[in-house]
């Protein structure tokens, strides 16, 4: 082999080498990227109040909404009330299908101060959930999915210096899909309807215990497991 050839060889081999190398670093680079993306913190609750005291969830909503989606206040209220009985220390939660039931006999619960309730349902504390608004649709819209659930969060403290007024309060919303235009062929209700109250349970219920969210929450992608 002449030292022509030779040389050839060399740089052919660098030079592949010097691909592979850039290449590793292009998978490392996204590797790390990806890792960066799943990454979550902790959250701290903005409301402590609710340990070691007995708790009742009301979800409320108007008449338009509750005809069109009749297992709403419910579904909600399960979700908001399995949450808080599992990550708040001490806490007694009263079955939300008892709520249910009471509000259902109790029709003129609408117009009674919070105290009231809260003194009627024999419990410490009221998260009142309001919801203003709830769809699964662009309004006037039935071949798109763009859904909406969205509440203000009020808390009653029956032991409080005003029982009738909130301590505080919290504006939750909660959109899905997060990307415009898909069609109703593109996906089944119930997987929109998981999508939407999922998640504003979650944060809604959040409000009240430590809990972990995406520190890139545009681009959070669970790494596989």
């Amino acid at each position: 082999m002449t030292k022509n050839r030779i040389f050839l060889a060399l740089l052919t081999l660098t030079g592949s080498a010097a691909l592979c190398g850039c290449e590793a670093a292009l998978l490392l680079g996204g590797m790390s990227q990806n890792y960066e993306y799943s990454k979550q913190i902790e959250v701290e609750p903005v409301y402590y109040g609710l340990e070691n005291k007995t708790v009742a969830v009301i979800v409320q909503t108007d008449q338009g909404t509750l005809y069109e989606h009749p297992g709403l206040e419910l579904t909600l209220a399960t979700g908001i009330s399995g949450r808080i009985q599992k990550h708040v220390a001490g806490v007694v939660v009263t079955n939300p299908v008892e709520i249910n039931n009471w509000k259902f006999k109790t029709r003129e619960w609408y117009s009674m101060p919070y105290g009231e309730i809260a003194e009627k349902l024999n419990v410490d504390r009221l998260v009142f959930v309001d919801v203003y608004e709830y769809r699964l649709n662009p309004i006037g819209n039935r071949y798109l999915w763009d859904g909406v659930c969205a509440a203000n969060v009020g808390i009653i403290e029956r032991d409080g210096f005003d029982p009738d007024t909130f301590v505080d309060s919290f504006s939750i919303e909660n959109r899905f899909p997060n990307i415009s235009g898909v069609g109703r062929e593109s996906a089944q209700r119930s997987a929109i309807e998981k999508g939407l109250m999922g998640p504003f349970i979650a944060k809604t219920a959040g409000l009240f215990h430590t809990h972990l969210v995406p520190k890139h929450p545009d681009k959070y992608k669970a790494l596989p497991k």
